[in-house]
């Protein structure tokens, strides 16, 4: 740069445009870092995710195999099987206590679960670390035989008609209302709890 007299003089760098840049270099690594913490963030989310749906999955296949306890050849079919507990298949004749979500207070609780007589076997999983354990109850107070005043039942006659049908109108034999519920566990510790009710003719 020149001065009055047209002679070339330096000027001395103040070094301004320096703290500029590591200031913009300081954000964009900041950014950096949120970004990637966001992304794996999304990424744990997804996989705990699919984690649990994975779960749920097994659990569905265990209900489903359960469930078939109570076909022609399954061993609960009868209803002189079930008017009482049957604990080699898991089996109440009544129906067991739960939390305000209807959960069976035994699959929350193992020191609970093991002093009951229940003695089935936990289903294990498609791999060693998921298993799952299930408990079938009778909505009924009582054991012995389903009665619609100590039962849960799906059907019932019409109103102001007996079992003998004098309104004229096919009265729907009465089914009891069966539950089974599932708590599956796997890895770290994480749990899934699955419920499904049907019914049987009395």
């Amino acid at each position: 740069m020149k001065n009055s007299a047209g002679i070339f003089v330096r000027r001395r760098e103040r070094g301004v445009v320096l703290i500029f840049t590591l200031i913009v270099l300081l954000i964009l690594t900041i950014g950096a870092v949120a970004l990637m913490k966001s992304m794996n963030i999304s990424m744990f989310s997804a996989g705990n995710l699919a984690f649990r749906q994975d779960l749920v999955n097994q659990g569905e296949e265990a209900i489903a195999t359960v469930m078939s306890d109570f076909t022609t050849a399954g061993p609960l079919v009868l209803s002189s099987t079930t008017n009482t507990n049957v604990p080699g298949y898991n089996y109440s004749a009544t129906m067991l206590p739960t939390n305000v979500q209807g959960v069976p207070n035994v699959l929350l609780n193992d020191a609970l679960f093991a002093a009951t007589p229940f003695t089935a076997p936990d289903i294990v999983g498609a791999t060693p670390d998921v298993t799952m354990r299930y408990v079938i109850d009778r909505l009924c107070t009582n054991t012995g035989e389903a009665l619609s005043s100590e039962c849960v039942q799906s059907t019932a006659a019409p109103l102001g008609c007996d079992t003998k049908d004098p309104c004229g109108r096919l009265v729907p034999p009465s089914a009891t209302v069966y539950r089974i519920s599932v708590r599956v566990s796997g890895a770290r510790g994480t749990q899934a709890f699955l419920q499904s009710t049907f019914t049987k003719p009395n």
